[in-house]
Parts: structure tokens; C-alpha cells; sequence
């Protein structure tokens, strides 16, 4: 098989867990049309670029080596510039959907234990996880066209679910910036944490795969189930 099919197999593979989200959110009733679940996830995507610049600039040796280059590899110039390339875009997100999309755009109230906060930030988790999955199938993709390797291929399939779970506490973040600042330092420190951690477990020799894809999938349910119950637009989108 071509490389170039193994590139096309990967996409589709990978944009599996966009479609049944999208069919999720659909079958659940949850409100992201499909024009905003596009742009979402193409703002995910687009969070790639600021991160490899990033990382470019970032690639230095570390003085301490050893386990310090390693944290400093795994977790800060790979999760926790990731992560924050994903905070920056998913600010952008909210900016440009507030203009296009005013039917539907998210809308934290200034009380954060308000009942219109709680569903903003619901929203932004739902919108912070499609980005996360538009970010893996661009990075997938990356992966593929310099490797082709099967067994990155399967891999891949498991890191959707890590970036998929990550963007959805970055999307509750941003969300959260202006009105709970600590709760959106602390859910942006989590993502990296959670990122950092699966990037030691896939790349140490002698640790078991499944120990990473099971930390991956369980961070996505536990996303997932903040969901429950959907959430309320402002009455002028109910109306409407």
C-alpha cells in the first residue's frame, strides 16, 4: 500500500471520533449547529501551527538532562505548549463566534455560580473537545507523512481521545478566564498534566501501551459525562 493511502486511511480513521461525536451531540440534542461544529473543529486544527512554532523555538538541550530533560520534553515543550496554543485559539473561537454565530454563542453570565456559567462552560467543553479532535487529525496526519508506521496508525486512533479530552478542559478554561480565573489556570494545568503523562507512558520503553490508551479514554468519559444535561442558550436563541 502507498504511503499516500496509509496518509488517506489515517484521516479517515481519525475523523471517526468527530463523526460520532457530532452524531452524539446530534442524537442528544445538545445545540452546536453544524456550521459552529465545523469551525470548532477547524480552530483545533489550526492550534497545530502556533504549537510547532512553538516547539521549534523551544528545542533546546536542557542543562539538567536526564529526568529533567524529559519532564521538560514531555510535559512543558510538548503538553504544555499544546495545550496553551489550544487556550489561544479557542480564545480567538469565542471572539469570532460571538460575531457570526449570535444565535448560538457562548455566553458565561458574571456570577460563576450562576446557572447560565455552568452551561457556558458545558458549552465550551463541548467546543474545546471537537477542537481537540480537529487538532489531532492535522497532527496524525504530520505523524504519518513522516513515519508510516501501522502501529502509529493505531496509536493515533487512541491520541484523538487524549487531544479530544485535553481541548475540553481548554474550552472550559477559556470559558472561565474572565470569571473564575483560578478554576481556568487549574483546568488548563490538568490537560497538560494529563498530556504529559500519556506522552511518558507511550515513549518510555518497558511500559505497557494500554497503561497510556486507557489513561486517554478514561480522560475523554470523564469529559464526556460533565455533558450530561446539555445545556440552555439565552432566551433570545430559545426564541428563535
Amino acid at each position: 500500500m502507498s504511503g499516500s493511502w496509509v496518509l488517506v486511511i489515517l484521516i479517515l480513521i481519525s475523523s471517526i471520533p468527530v463523526i460520532a461525536i457530532y452524531f452524539w451531540f446530534r442524537s442528544a440534542k445538545y445545540q452546536i449547529p453544524l456550521t459552529q461544529f465545523l469551525f470548532a473543529l477547524l480552530t483545533g486544527a489550526a492550534a497545530i501551527f502556533p504549537a510547532l512554532i512553538l516547539q521549534d523555538l523551544l528545542n533546546f538541550p536542557f542543562s539538567a538532562g536526564g529526568r529533567g530533560q524529559l519532564f521538560y520534553q514531555f510535559f512543558v515543550r510538548i503538553a504544555l505548549v499544546e495545550e496553551l496554543s489550544r487556550l489561544l485559539l479557542m480564545f480567538i473561537f469565542l471572539l469570532v463566534s460571538s460575531l457570526l454565530f449570535k444565535s448560538s454563542h457562548i455566553k458565561p453570565d458574571e456570577d460563576p455560580t450562576h446557572h447560565l456559567t455552568i452551561c457556558a462552560v458545558k458549552k465550551g467543553t463541548a467546543i474545546g473537545l471537537i477542537g481537540g479532535l480537529g487538532f489531532s487529525i492535522l497532527e496524525s496526519a504530520r505523524y504519518m507523512a513522516s513515519h508510516m508506521d501501522i502501529g502509529i496508525l493505531l496509536l493515533r486512533f487512541f491520541t484523538a481521545a487524549l487531544h479530544g479530552a485535553c481541548g475540553s478542559r481548554i474550552g472550559a478554561a477559556a470559558v472561565l478566564f474572565r470569571t473564575n480565573p483560578i478554576q481556568s489556570i487549574l483546568r488548563v494545568l490538568t490537560a497538560t498534566a494529563i498530556h504529559g503523562i500519556y506522552n511518558f507512558m507511550v515513549t518510555i520503553p518497558g511500559l505497557p501501551a494500554i497503561a497510556a490508551i486507557l489513561i486517554a479514554v478514561s480522560a475523554l468519559a470523564s469529559a464526556l459525562l460533565t455533558l450530561r444535561g446539555g445545556w440552555t442558550l439565552d432566551k433570545t436563541t430559545e426564541n428563535q
